[in-house]
């Protein structure tokens, strides 16, 4: 039960860093063009 007590506060840290990277993301443009990038690696250069 006092495992909990870490576990707890632990979990809900690790949420905050997850949005926390998502959102960076979002706001970094990592996700402007998705489609373009998936077709690069197709093209002969």
């Amino acid at each position: 039960m006092d495992i909990l007590y870490l576990l707890i506060p632990l979990s809900v840290a690790l949420v905050f860093v997850i949005l926390g990277a998502l959102w960076w993301a979002i706001e970094g443009d990592q996700f402007e063009d998705i489609e373009e990038e998936g077709a690069r690696i197709l093209q002969d250069s």
